[in-house]
């Protein structure tokens, strides 16, 4: 299957309605820097930025750990910078960019793990698509966790306040600029920025029409509790219990062998992890083979073993579920590496206990309950009850990797399944305005083996097509707009991630609870291989 690739500017003007072009955007750009006034709100600076400027984004100090040193402008846009201050004790910063061809609508952007990092990739990619975008740094700077010390309120801005307050002030500034109000309002993020989009709708559910959220950090404080269990499964590097990348890649063709087949072709791929269940045994060397690195020690068996299996407290109650097979490549270098992870230390340390002096090896089932139990901010968005948000119309197009190797795709449909038990709703009834995709071989909101272009981020716009079934964002405006809910999403693969060197295969993901089984194995790279069957 060929794919139209199309300039971006190409594909916004045909699937987008009615864009607004400013009379003198310039001018109107350089004016709203001092005539917007909004309470607690003072502007940096506005400037108008032609497409095709490169902005240059500061990477001093605590900055340069976001990793953004300099962002593309691909349209037209007003780029207005603003100090917001959201207590006496704590500020955000926030950004909007104005697009000088408006398409009458509004978009929020998340963030990601502890980060107070402005994500300019999603702001860019509404921007490019006609929206007033807006991004905060969600009140405080760089990827790690240490504003939170002694500071209540930015822990509050990290759990809510600083999208809920950006989509506000955003809005207000929308209206200033273009001189008329937006027509839908709509959310782009994922693993935190997903988390921060339920949060939303949980708590705020007028700010939003439609939401694309991809893999949540639901359950935020037991989620950071499991990212840290794993050193205490494998211990450092030192102990008899750690395996290496090479030892984990022994597991994960052992995890192909067992579990690839179950969707109907072996193709690297496990399309439902859920229904793997994995047992390393035949890795066990034997007896007599003392050196072969072609299998594992009862120890590491043992930890393998324990790496598969859900977090439990000493009560028996559930923390988190387990890690799903398929991620432990990437894994190898992310939780298995012997190392404390930096965000659950950062998170217990600075919000839950307020002690710099506490170790990652005292991680244990009774901090877990007391992260839990204090849940700062309610910052587990573990609310069930969605109803505000389905009367007003609003919609929800949820999405999670199956080979997710940060929050294990487990969680997703553990939450679905809670919304729908809470609101006493079936999943016929609540595909009226809540959907989930499973994508495989995802990994964690973008990359992996599986078909993951399904235009979810700006990375992605390579996949951009005439078509919105190839663009979440897009087919959610569809969504909204035109009625008409996804029943699939379609995802490509590129040779290599690289668009330039042709398709590789384009898969359809199908709606939960439905999994993807092929049922022509021969031509398993072609979409219409696959069938979503119970």
């Amino acid at each position: 299957m060929r794919l139209r690739a199309l300039p971006l500017s190409a594909l916004c003007a045909s699937i987008v309605s009615a864009q607004t072009s400013y009379h003198n955007p310039a001018s109107a750009c350089s004016s709203i820097a001092s005539s917007f006034h909004y309470p607690d709100v003072t502007v940096n600076f506005a400037h108008y930025l032609p497409a095709g400027t490169n902005i240059s984004l500061d990477q001093t100090g605590v900055l340069a750990s976001c990793g953004r040193p300099s962002q593309v402008v691909s349209v037209d846009i007003c780029r207005v910078a603003m100090f917001v201050k959201t207590s006496a004790v704590s500020n955000i910063t926030l950004e909007a960019w104005l697009p000088t061809n408006w398409t009458g609508r509004f978009l929020s952007t998340g963030n990601g793990g502890l980060s107070g990092c402005i994500q300019y990739e999603d702001v860019a990619y509404g921007a490019d698509f006609g929206f007033a975008t807006v991004g905060a740094n969600s009140g405080h700077n760089g990827t790690r966790g240490t504003a939170f010390y002694e500071n209540g309120e930015v822990v509050a801005d990290f759990s809510y306040r600083s999208v809920h307050t950006g989509v506000l002030v955003g809005k207000a500034l929308t209206k200033a600029y273009y001189e008329k109000d937006f027509k839908k309002s709509y959310y782009l993020g994922c693993s935190t920025g997903g988390r921060q989009g339920f949060k939303e709708v949980q708590d705020f559910p007028e700010d939003f029409d439609g939401v694309v959220l991809g893999a949540p950090a639901l359950a935020f404080n037991n989620l950071s509790s499991w990212s840290g269990s794993f050193l205490l499964k494998t211990g450092p590097t030192n102990s008899s219990t750690w395996l290496n990348p090479a030892e984990w890649a022994l597991v994960h063709a052992d995890i192909l062998t067992q579990c690839d087949g179950i969707d109907g072709v072996m193709d690297g791929i496990i399309e439902d992890p859920q229904l793997c269940a994995y047992t390393p045994a035949n890795l066990l060397c034997s007896p007599s083979n003392t050196t072969s690195t072609a299998c594992l020690s009862s120890a590491q068996v043992a930890t393998v073993r324990q790496v598969f299996e859900p977090y439990y407290g000493e009560n028996g109650s559930l923390i988190f579920p387990r890690m799903q097979p398929g991620s432990e490549l990437s894994d190898a270098f992310i939780y298995y590496t012997g190392q404390p992870f930096p965000y659950t230390t950062d998170w217990m340390r600075y919000a839950i206990l307020n002690d710099t002096t506490w170790n990652a090896s005292e991680l244990n089932s009774y901090y877990a309950a007391l992260a839990s139990e204090r849940n700062p901010a309610d910052i587990s968005t573990w609310k069930g009850d969605l109803s505000a948000f389905q009367k007003k119309g609003g919609k929800i197009l949820h999405y999670h990797g199956q080979a997710d190797s940060i929050i294990t795709s487990a969680n997703s449909p553990r939450y679905y399944e809670h919304v729908a038990e809470t609101m006493g709703l079936p999943p016929r009834d609540l595909d009226e305005f809540y959907r989930f995709f499973r994508i495989g071989g995802m990994d964690h909101c973008a990359g992996g083996v599986g078909a993951w272009q399904i235009g979810q981020t700006l990375a992605s716009t390579a996949n951009a097509t005439l078509d919105a079934q190839h663009n979440v964002l897009l087919r959610m405006v569809e969504w909204v707009e035109e009625g008409g809910a996804p029943e699939t999403v379609t995802g490509v693969k590129f040779v290599n991630d690289t668009a330039s060197l042709g398709v590789d295969f384009v898969r359809n993901h199908c709606k939960y609870p439905l999994r993807n089984f092929c049922k022509d194995p021969a031509n398993y790279r072609s979409p219409g291989a696959w069938e979503c069957v119970q």
